[in-house]
């Protein structure tokens, strides 16, 4: 089964360096050099404004905060991968991350499970982070659920 991209995959320009990231296999974060918060998405200091912005890697972990199954297709595209996992990660430098899981089946994903990014290299322009379980905790069979 093939990967199918998010719509709008690429946000902002301000984004763009995370993007550019991505397809070098590198989470970044956007990070204040004064008190070193992380921000995702790109954004301005709550303490020291925008000046003191820049893009750094980060472990690329994190947790599942919360998640819904979908069990529902909204375009053709996705017929053939649901049901599938979306969730909110809090990622170990703090800000949320919106992603689906993959690497077990939708039915294990549980608060609190720890998570880390999964490189999905869609073709040579485009990558996208999902999150996969650190530890698979897989009961089901039927169904690969990578993408």
């Amino acid at each position: 089964m093939s990967a199918t991209p998010p719509m709008n995959y690429v946000g902002h320009t301000f984004d763009a360096p995370f993007w550019d990231g991505c397809l070098t296999h590198r989470f970044l974060l956007h990070r204040c050099t004064i008190c070193e918060r992380d921000y995702w998405p790109a954004s301005t200091c709550i303490e020291h404004g925008s000046k003191s912005m820049e893009w750094t890697e980060s472990s690329g972990a994190g947790v599942v905060h919360t998640y819904t199954v979908v069990h529902h297709a909204y375009t053709p595209e996705w017929a053939d991968k649901i049901p599938y996992a979306l969730a909110v990660v809090r990622l170990t430098e703090g800000p949320f991350f919106h992603t689906n899981i993959v690497g077990c089946a939708p039915a294990d994903v549980h608060v609190g499970m720890e998570v880390t990014v999964f490189w999905d290299d869609i073709d040579a322009d485009v990558t996208i982070p999902r999150f996969a379980p650190i530890t698979p905790h897989s009961t089901s069979t039927n169904k690969d659920n990578r993408d």
